[in-house]
């Protein structure tokens, strides 16, 4: 149940409200539930657990209670866990099974290096041809982060609204590819997210980024939109890092 303090926010304006509205934090979002196989609908409710920190790291993933919990054989579930290890959110370990991946410094700078570089190619394309509605979204979102920012309680909230934006510029750069790329990488990092954006200090610094980022592609600096785009995604990179330590 959300905190008072989240349900008080205003609600999001009508530019942003529909991307909050329908994109979510799981695996295989871009597909219909009908169109997933079984192991891709158990993958994806695992995936969700993880994201929401129901699944801890490091805990174990019990395939027969998965498969009792879904109503299926071990198989299924077996498939499961190769998608979610493929995806960065399990690891298999010898004679301990599935477990949920820790957190690591190590693949915070890994991960984060690759977002900052897909990050900025997607603002370079995007910057050529400004789509009017875009702008609109990115206004919408941009004062949603600046209302998240101050909240004690607004870390989650605020690190989902930053992926949920990441995603909306990634489809407007017409380039699926590079679109999928990022969309997967913004789910594994969603959880580093969340470290590196805990307090309301980093989350204020991150929405001053998110303006001033917005202004420069306005005014078609495509250099300075590219450097604060990178500064952002690494400062948070590096906010967890340190959460870590």
């Amino acid at each position: 149940m959300p905190s008072p303090a989240l349900t008080s926010l205003p609600l999001a304006p009508d530019a942003f409200a529909q991307w909050d509205d329908t994109l979510k934090f799981e695996l295989f979002s871009e597909r219909s539930q009908p169109t997933l196989s079984v192991p891709e609908q158990i993958a994806a409710e695992l995936a969700q657990r993880i994201l929401a920190g129901k699944l801890a790291p490091g805990e174990r993933i019990a395939e027969q209670q998965v498969a009792d919990a879904f109503q299926v054989s071990r198989g299924p579930v077996r498939e499961a866990i190769r998608l979610l290890e493929r995806e960065g959110l399990a690891t298999v370990l010898p004679r301990r099974g599935a477990v949920v991946t820790e957190l690591t410094a190590h693949e915070v700078g890994e991960l984060f290096e690759i977002r900052t570089a897909l990050f900025s190619l997607v603002v370079q394309k995007i910057a050529t041809t400004l789509p009017p509605e875009l702008v609109a979204t990115l206004e919408a979102g941009t004062q949603r982060l600046d209302a998240l920012a101050t909240l004690p309680d607004g870390g989650d909230a605020y690190a989902e609204t930053v992926y949920k934006l990441l995603i909306v510029v990634a489809r407007s750069c017409d380039n699926l590819r590079l679109q999928q790329m990022l969309s997967a990488l913004s789910l594994q990092t969603l959880r580093y997210s969340k470290l590196g954006l805990a307090s309301v200090e980093r989350r204020l610094k991150s929405a001053k980024l998110w303006r001033e980022t917005l202004e420069a592609l306005k005014r078609g600096d495509v250099e300075t939109a590219v450097k604060l785009s990178q500064q952002r995604i690494i400062d948070s990179g590096a906010e967890a890092v340190r959460s870590l330590a």
